[in-house]
C-alpha cells in the first residue's frame, strides 16, 4: 500500500513530470458558446482565437464526478491511498463539492482506503509543485498524514507571481472594474499580481511589463535570501514561449538553477490572456 497523488488541469504540470512521479490528472471544463471542451484536450493556438469570436465570455466548470470517480477508483482497487490536490476553493468548488463528493462514492465501495482533499489554496505550477513534492514523499514511503503534511509545508512556502500583458482580459472576465481596466490601459500600468489565501491580488503596479518583469525577479530573489535557498523554479507564460524562455534562460544564470517554462492553459488563460508571464517557485 502506498499513496498516489491526484491533481487537476489547472496545475499545467509538464507530461514527462506527471509521468516522472505518476500523478494524475483531472481536467477541467472550458464553456464557450454553450459548447463544452475539456482542458487537456484544447490548446491555447485554438483556445485563443474561438474566444475573440465567442458571443459571450467563456466560463468554467469542474471536472465532472464520472472522471473523478474512474480515476479514484482506479487507484483505489490498486491498494493506494489517494491524496488529491486541487485548485483554490476560491477559484473552483472543485476542492469543495466534486472532490469530495467523488471521494466518498470511492471509498464506499473501497473502504480500506483514505482519500483526502486537498486545497491548494492557488492555480498553475505553484499547485504543480505542491503535487510534486506531495509525490516525492510517497515515493519514499510517507504515509498520507505525512505527505499531506509536505503538502501543506510546500504550500506555505511557494508563490506565484506574474503580470499580463493587457487588463482586457481581466476585464471582461470579471476580476477588476471596468472603468479600472480601461484606466489602467491608457496610463500603461502593468498590474503584478500574486495568489495569496487562495484568491489573486495586485501585489503592485508598474508603468511597463518590463519593469512587471523586473519586479517580479526582484521578489523571487527576495524570497531566496530570506529562506532556506530556492526549492524549484519554472516561468509561466501563456503563448509568449520566446519571452518566457528569454526570462528562463537570465534565472538560470543569476541561480545557477535549472528553469524550465510551461505555458498556462484556457482555464487560467481567459483571465489574463496571451502575453502574460510569471515566475513560480518554492523555497527550502
Amino acid at each position: 500500500m502506498g499513496v498516489r497523488i491526484v491533481t487537476d488541469s489547472t496545475a499545467y504540470l509538464p507530461e514527462d513530470l506527471k509521468a516522472q512521479y505518476h500523478i494524475e490528472v483531472v481536467s477541467l471544463n472550458v464553456i464557450l458558446d454553450e459548447k463544452s471542451y475539456r482542458e487537456i484536450d484544447l490548446t491555447n493556438e485554438e483556445f485563443y482565437p474561438k474566444m475573440e469570436k465567442a458571443k459571450n465570455m467563456p466560463t468554467s466548470s469542474q471536472p465532472s464526478m464520472e472522471e473523478l470517480q474512474e480515476v479514484f477508483a482506479d487507484i483505489a482497487q490498486k491498494g493506494d491511498d489517494i491524496l488529491a490536490i486541487f485548485l483554490s476553493s476560491k477559484l473552483s468548488g472543485t476542492v469543495t463539492s466534486a472532490g469530495p463528493l467523488a471521494a466518498q462514492m470511492v471509498m464506499n465501495n473501497y473502504p480500506q482506503r483514505r482519500i483526502e482533499v486537498f486545497d491548494a489554496l492557488t492555480t498553475g505550477m505553484q499547485q504543480g509543485f505542491i503535487a510534486i513534492e506531495a509525490a516525492k514523499a510517497a515515493e519514499v514511503g510517507k504515509n498520507l498524514d505525512e505527505v499531506i503534511a509536505r503538502a501543506k509545508e510546500v504550500r506555505e512556502k511557494s508563490h506565484f507571481v506574474f503580470a499580463p500583458k493587457t487588463l482586457d482580459y481581466l476585464r471582461k472576465g470579471g476580476r477588476i472594474g471596468g472603468a479600472s481596466a480601461l484606466v489602467g490601459n491608457l496610463l500603461q500600468i502593468t498590474p503584478i499580481l500574486t495568489v495569496k489565501d487562495g484568491a489573486v491580488i495586485v501585489l503592485n503596479k508598474v508603468r511597463s511589463q518590463k519593469k512587471a518583469i523586473a519586479e517580479i525577479v526582484n521578489v523571487l530573489m527576495n524570497d531566496i535570501k530570506n529562506s532556506g535557498g530556492l526549492g524549484d523554479i519554472m516561468v509561466h507564460h501563456i503563448n509568449c514561449a520566446h519571452e518566457g524562455r528569454k526570462l528562463a534562460d537570465s534565472l538560470e544564470a543569476a541561480l545557477k538553477h535549472p528553469v524550465r517554462i510551461q505555458s498556462i492553459g484556457p482555464i487560467v488563460g481567459l483571465h489574463v490572456g496571451p502575453g502574460s508571464i510569471g515566475i513560480v517557485y518554492h523555497v527550502k
